[in-house]
């Protein structure tokens, strides 16, 4: 495969070439950009696998510039703030970011994070299966051709929505805690994760449910976790 490209989106120059140095030494290629309209010229200007997005920026910020990005593209967003409250995590997470990582951040969790994301978006449904075809009632997701299809419509994921469904499908009627999930989907331990999880199960229910408040599908066993109903 081709070298994987990082789009850093960021108006701080020192930031951004801090994040340059720590990426090409990971061996990513490296755009940069100081405003979400940057950030959408250089995506449809070249390939970009992943998306460092800060949020407080001029012109247009980073969550005006995400909500512009998910009408197209699935590609991992990882959202960059100095604000650290589970508020605007959660606003980050709603508006399509899969994931967030306060300022001052650690780099090598940060990388850590960026790898993960990377691993699931490059390799998607790779784990083999008897059969490419998972379903339950209406619900069909094709692990081939990386599609979900909700009584026959597809249903537009992001790489992070896709690691939920697969995984809870590949284990269709079991309950999995929010641990449990965040550490198969992530691929890293989890450390007060909750609210990154429930925000991505809920915008996964706003797509395939035809109630939200009331799921088919997937369902909330309280107290434990999360579960695709087996039909």
């Amino acid at each position: 495969m081709d070298k994987l490209n990082v789009l850093v989106c960021d108006d701080d120059k020192a930031i951004a070439d801090a994040l340059e140095i720590y990426l090409k030494y990971e061996n990513y290629g490296v755009i940069k950009a100081t405003n979400g309209i940057q950030a959408l010229k250089a995506l449809a200007e070249q390939e970009i696998h992943l998306i460092l997005m800060d949020i407080m920026m001029p012109e247009m910020d980073g969550l005006s510039a995400t909500i512009k990005i998910r009408e197209e593209k699935n590609i991992p967003i990882i959202m960059l703030s100095a604000k650290s409250e589970d508020t605007d995590k959660i606003t980050g997470l709603n508006f399509g970011a899969d994931d967030y990582v306060t300022k001052p951040f650690n780099p090598l969790e940060l990388m850590a994070r960026v790898k993960s994301q990377m691993r699931r978006y490059t390799s998607l449904g790779s784990i083999a299966v008897k059969n490419n075809i998972l379903k339950t009632g209406g619900l069909e997701l094709d692990t081939e051709a990386k599609e979900l299809r909700v009584d026959g419509e597809i249903v537009k994921l992001t790489a992070t929505e896709y690691g939920i469904i697969l995984f809870l499908m590949k284990n269709i009627g079991h309950v999995f805690s929010i641990a449990q999930i965040y550490e198969h989907v992530w691929d890293e331990p989890s450390y007060s994760v909750e609210n990154t999880v429930s925000v991505h199960i809920r915008r996964i229910r706003e797509k395939i449910e035809i109630n939200p408040k009331d799921p088919k599908y997937l369902k909330v066993v309280w107290g434990i976790g999360y579960k695709i109903e087996k039909y």
